[in-house]
This record gives C-alpha cells, sequence and structure tokens, in this order.
C-alpha cells in the first residue's frame, strides 16, 4: 500500500483519555507514552522496573513538562503480579480509554513459568490476562481501544498449543518468539469478534513496529542480541525505523478515527520493515478464526481469567 504519510502531528488531541502503555520505560513503548502524553493524555506506565518507569516519566516531562503520568509495577511472566496491577488499576480508574499491549521480550534459552516458556508467557498470557481483567473498564470508556503490539514476524510463526513447554520439540528462540507475535495477532483478532458479538463500542486492534533501533533483542541471544548492541544498531539505523517512527503504527491503531477492529497497522515500506504506518493485510495463517478460537480457550485455561462478556 501507498503511504498516506500519517505521522505524530496527526496524533489528535488526547486530553481527558486514559491510556495504559506496558513497557513503556523504554524503546517503542516509551516513544508510545511520551507521544500520547505530549497530546494531553493521562498516561499509565505499566512496567517490571519501577526505577526505570520513574526514570522514563522524568525523561517525557522534559518535552511535556505538563504531562499526567503515573507508574504501576507488572512484571507480565508473574500472574499475581499482572492480577496485582489490574487491581490497581481497576481501583483508582473508572474507565480507561486505550489498554496497549506493548511490552514484550524474547529469551534466548528455554525458560519455563508454570511448564509455559517465558516468552509466551510475557508476550500472550500476560497480556492476555491483563486486558481480561481490565476490559470492563475498557468496555466503560465511550470508545475504548485495546492495541496488541506484535511483529512482522507473525508471518513465520507455528502455534504448538500441545507443547507449550517446549517438551516434545527442539527449543529454538526464533520458533519460540514468532510463535507468540501470530498468537498476538490471532488473540486481537479474536477478542474483536468477541467484542463485536457482544455489540460493545470498544474494539481490538494490532500494529507492528517492522524494525525498530531499540534494544528490544538485548535477552533473546543470537543475531537479534548483536543487532541490538549499540554499534552494530548505529549502523543498521539508516535501514530501520527510529524507536519513536516504530511507534507511530501503534499511535495509529490507537488513536485514527479510521481505524476499525480487527485492523492491522505496520510500516508501509518494502517487507514492513520501515515507513510510515498503514494498514496492512495480517499473514494468513494469523486469519485463521478455528485457530484463534483454539488459542482463547488454551489462554483461559493457563490463566484462570474469563473475560466479561456475553
Amino acid at each position: 500500500m501507498a503511504s498516506s504519510g500519517w505521522t505524530a502531528a496527526d496524533i489528535p488531541d488526547q486530553r481527558g483519555r486514559i491510556a495504559v502503555v506496558t513497557g513503556a520505560n523504554s524503546g517503542v513503548g516509551f516513544e508510545t507514552a511520551r507521544m500520547l502524553a505530549e497530546r494531553g493524555a493521562r498516561v499509565v506506565l505499566a512496567c517490571r522496573d519501577t526505577g526505570k518507569a520513574a526514570a522514563a516519566c522524568d525523561a517525557i516531562r522534559a518535552t511535556a513538562p505538563d504531562a499526567d503520568l503515573r507508574t504501576v509495577r507488572m512484571d507480565l511472566a508473574d500472574a499475581a503480579s499482572v492480577r496485582t496491577a489490574a487491581a490497581v488499576l481497576d481501583e483508582e480508574f473508572d474507565h480507561i480509554d486505550l489498554v496497549i499491549n506493548n511490552a514484550g521480550a524474547a529469551f534466548g534459552k528455554l525458560s519455563l513459568v508454570d511448564g509455559v516458556d517465558r516468552t509466551f508467557v510475557t508476550n500472550q498470557l500476560g497480556p492476555f490476562a491483563f486486558t481480561g481483567l481490565l476490559l470492563h473498564r475498557v468496555t466503560a470508556a465511550p470508545a475504548g481501544r485495546i492495541v496488541t503490539v506484535t511483529s512482522g514476524g507473525h508471518e513465520m510463526g507455528r502455534l504448538l498449543l500441545d507443547d507449550l513447554g517446549f517438551a516434545k520439540s527442539r527449543y529454538r528462540r526464533w520458533r519460540a518468539y514468532t510463535q507468540t507475535k501470530l498468537a498476538n495477532v490471532l488473540f486481537a483478532a479474536e477478542l474483536q469478534r468477541r467484542l463485536a458479538a457482544a455489540g460493545t463500542p470498544a474494539i481490538s486492534v494490532a500494529a507492528h513496529p517492522g524494525a525498530a533501533a531499540t534494544e528490544f533483542g538485548r535477552n533473546s541471544g543470537g543475531a537479534m542480541r548483536v543487532a541490538s548492541a549499540p554499534p552494530v544498531r548505529w549502523l543498521l539505523a539508516p535501514l530501520v525505523n527510529t524507536a519513536a517512527e516504530g511507534a507511530l503504527p501503534t499511535l495509529r491503531a490507537a488513536v485514527d478515527p479510521q481505524v476499525r477492529g480487527g485492523d492491522l497497522y505496520g510500516p508501509a515500506g518494502p517487507h514492513g520493515i520501515k515507513g510510515r504506518p498503514e494498514r496492512v493485510e495480517a499473514a494468513a495463517v494469523a486469519r485463521d478464526e478455528g485457530a484463534g478460537a483454539m488459542l482463547w480457550e488454551r489462554c483461559e485455561q493457563l490463566t484462570g481469567v474469563r473475560y466479561p462478556l456475553p
């Protein structure tokens, strides 16, 4: 698709809106939180490291002195932490306009959380639970949105719902990661179907940043870790988006009035690597409604979270 030239200047006034951004202390999440705050939104930075979250708030106030910010601690790989964070926000707000599931990770070695690969727990189960626990606050907003951040790598993903601990197959970091990114798109689409069936005005949308110059791969090992190291990242910079550019698909998915439930936004350039944000087509494997329903059921089983939808 040709680029429409959508930029940060197209973000509408966000005054009066409440946005929760996970993993907002650095990279694409930080830029997402910063630009929303600069447009007047009240932004909650939900992060595992409260010190880094506080530093991120200070950095945002450098460009938006009047920014309305708060932090909440949440480790997506810890079910108790997710429930506690959701309970804190549920108590504080009577509605939430935006839940942006940005946080994610790619671990180089297999690490299990209650028998499930930590990458899957962090990237899919944690966001599934967090969104479900706050959904009644999102549906209480006039036009609530849930934005799930995925990756262009979702097209290479393969769901192994009967082997989420890699007991039957060899663990490979890229296989583990792309599985979760496929799950993210399937989840966003299945959530949209359920919201539409319930007749709520809230919508579910997905976005991916393309290739962005961030420290995302520092925990993954292999080529991703090398590419995230400062010297290589600087060399690759002309070929990829900056973190701020990488945040634009998420921001467009979150605030553009033209967005429709079930849409996926990403860079419009070749191979979805770099470029202005546009609505893009999810891979065929991510449009499988049966797979979305099976994933949903598995997430319910593993998290114990049931969404408050009829």
